[in-house]
């Protein structure tokens, strides 16, 4: 099993990998999509600044667009509070999970859903944004990013369709530091609680293997918790979000 600093820095690449902006040095890490959705322009980690020198400067960087603060175990201790004494908000908090994928749980795709790999970013894209709640004016732009990814490692795109070639599901694996994070795991609202998400978690672990990747990671919300555990990944940290 990979290490925590492993999974975050590999967690800290994938979204460096949306970045246009200024990303500045590990000790405060940002990264600017342009894309109107908070979790997709952030603050990555603090350390060795003081909050209000974060702020500052992150305040400068990140003009303009909505944004977040990841603050994790690799941020200094106390971030989190000198950020909520300056006004931040904590708007959630994120359990970072991960699986030995060899010791996952199998989880066939349900009857009448095909799970593959997908180079479709206009459609896949709409797809994940409608889950995500990336807002219908933002799509364009993440479709942009997306084709542009820069990141440190290898983007794998799964979609789950119907007999009839409809889209309902999306995964996004990333395959960075030896280990593979999964993004964007979500079913469109009128087809969950079929194992849909569950389905589509494993065939992406099942592909990042194949890609030489033996553990698996991911944040997940409080929604999607108990469908991972019943896969087989345990809490190793956790995120809290906050915004100002």
């Amino acid at each position: 099993m990979e290490s925590l600093d492993t999974v975050l820095a590999a967690h800290r690449a994938y979204l460096l990998g949306w970045n246009i902006g200024v990303a500045g040095g590990p000790d405060l890490p940002t990264y600017r999509s342009e894309v109107p959705h908070a979790p997709l322009n952030g603050v990555l980690r603090v350390v060795g600044r003081t909050p209000q020198d974060a702020l500052a400067e992150a305040r400068e960087r990140l003009h303009g667009v909505p944004r977040i603060w990841w603050v994790g175990p690799d941020s200094d201790a106390g971030t989190a509070a000198g950020l909520t004494s300056l006004g931040a908000v904590e708007v959630a908090r994120m359990p970072i999970m991960t699986v030995g994928i060899g010791e996952a749980a199998d989880v066939p795709a349900p009857a009448g859903v095909h799970i593959a790999e997908t180079t479709d970013l206009a459609a896949f894209v709409p797809a994940y944004a409608r889950v995500s709640g990336i807002p219908a004016d933002g799509v364009a732009a993440t479709i942009e990013r997306e084709k542009a990814f820069t990141g440190d490692g290898t983007v794998l795109r799964l979609v789950g369709r119907l007999d009839d070639g409809r889209g309902i599901a999306t995964a996004v694996a990333w395959i960075s530091h030896g280990l593979v994070t999964l993004y964007f795991v979500g079913t469109q609202p009128e087809q969950r609680r079929r194992g849909i998400g569950a389905a589509m978690t494993r065939a992406a672990l099942d592909l990042a293997c194949e890609r030489g990747a033996r553990t698996a990671a991911l944040t997940s919300s409080t929604v999607g918790e108990s469908v991972y555990r019943g896969l087989g990944f345990r809490p190793v940290g956790e995120f809290r979000l906050l915004t100002f």
